[in-house]
């Protein structure tokens, strides 16, 4: 069984294939096996889309990155409409605890984005972040902006 999240749910096309279920992803548009961390990523997606504004067209997962020589994958990035990216989500299976080094990670994947806005998800729990470049500050923020709030 799926687990419930911290996220609203959403009526996925849940398929089994070769003995594992699969979801189809709206934006890679391809059945995805389902993994905890995925199951994650899915829903996150559903809720910037339909809860947030987040055109779907501007959402990209999985990125491929190099950092310090070495390739990475962020999991999703959000871009606004002149093609700037304006959101960086990591996303990790609910059994997994956000702790220093989960922010660690997408602090080291922002060096080479250089997004002023980052999430932090396990389903369970969220984490919102502004990071000011110029100042070489960042703040918590209690909820993810809306697309309109951002995009410009």
């Amino acid at each position: 069984m799926l687990q419930p999240l911290e996220l609203p749910p959403y009526p996925f096309k849940i398929t089994e294939q070769n003995g594992r279920l699969t979801l189809f992803d709206d934006i890679r548009k391809k059945h995805i096996v389902i993994t905890p961390e995925e199951w994650v990523r899915q829903h996150f997606v559903q809720y910037l889309i339909n809860q947030k504004g987040y055109p779907k067209s501007l959402i990209k997962l999985e990125g491929g990155l190099k950092l310090h020589g070495n390739a990475r994958r962020t999991d999703i990035v959000v871009f606004n409409s002149s093609g700037e990216k304006i959101l960086l989500i990591e996303c990790k299976a609910p059994s997994v605890n956000i702790s220093q080094k989960v922010f660690d990670q997408v602090a080291r994947y922002n060096m080479v984005h250089k997004v002023a806005l980052l999430a932090v998800s396990n389903g369970l729990k969220h984490y919102y972040c502004r990071i000011d470049f110029i100042n070489e500050k960042y703040q918590f923020i209690e909820a993810l902006p809306d697309y309109k709030e951002i995009a410009l």
